[in-house]
């Protein structure tokens, strides 16, 4: 065998092995992600049953607004759930967190307007415009809203890292899943979800800052605070 085959065989092998090495990597971590959050996942007719302390607020985690401002069903799943949590007394506040960047996009205002039309006080509800993903959403929750006991409402593809992201960061949390449906793309959100939760092991490792901090602005206050 010629030197030049000799080589190409080693670098190939190698690179089998860091092949290899990286997916058990990535099953591993979500694995470890998955069962740490698992036991702090309830089901709605559990949880519903209010028998538990009062949560500080419950956290609803942005998703898809449409061009005309109207949120996807996706969306407005986490929503329904989030205001069904208010009104079942399991909470007096809720921290409405999403990405509000740019003024053209603004996931927040449109999930707080839903949630006023449907019986919500306006200063019961918070507006966490720098929710640019779930670690900050989790961050922000415990520094700038100064919440510690919290219900955090998703799909359920997502709740497993949203609820590991709350126990890394110090919070006492439950997690509803809110699905009503299986949406175009889900096998695709799962494949990223996967990826995602390796990022989010690392950030709760390194434990970094969010892009946006600010003042503390305390959940047992007014939410119309948030609203500028």
């Amino acid at each position: 065998m010629s030197r030049k085959r000799k080589q190409m065989r080693f670098w190939l092998k190698l690179f089998v092995v860091f092949l290899a090495a990286g997916l058990l990597a990535v099953g591993g971590i979500n694995l470890f992600v998955l069962n740490r959050a698992d036991k702090s996942i309830e089901a709605w007719e559990y949880i519903s049953r209010g028998k538990e302390k009062k949560a500080d607020a419950v956290i609803v985690l942005g998703a898809k607004v449409r061009k005309d401002g109207s949120m996807s069903l996706m969306l407005k799943e986490r929503v329904d759930m989030g205001i069904a949590a208010y009104k079942q007394g399991l909470t007096d506040r809720i921290i409405m967190s999403g990405d509000h960047g740019t003024q053209g996009y603004d996931e927040v205002s449109a999930m707080k307007a839903y949630a006023v039309k449907q019986g919500v006080p306006s200063k019961c509800i918070f507006k966490d415009h720098a929710g640019f993903s779930t670690y900050e959403t989790m961050y922000r929750a415990r520094e700038v809203f100064q919440a510690r006991n919290v219900i955090v409402v998703t799909q359920k593809y997502h709740l497993y890292r949203a609820v590991y992201d709350a126990k890394a960061l110090g919070l006492q949390v439950k997690g509803v899943a809110c699905d009503k449906a299986v949406y175009k793309g889900d096998k695709a959100r799962k494949f990223r979800e996967a990826i995602a939760r390796v990022k989010d092991f690392g950030y709760t490792l390194l434990k970094p800052k969010p892009k946006y901090l600010g003042k503390a602005i305390p959940v047992n206050g007014n939410g119309n605070v948030t609203d500028k």
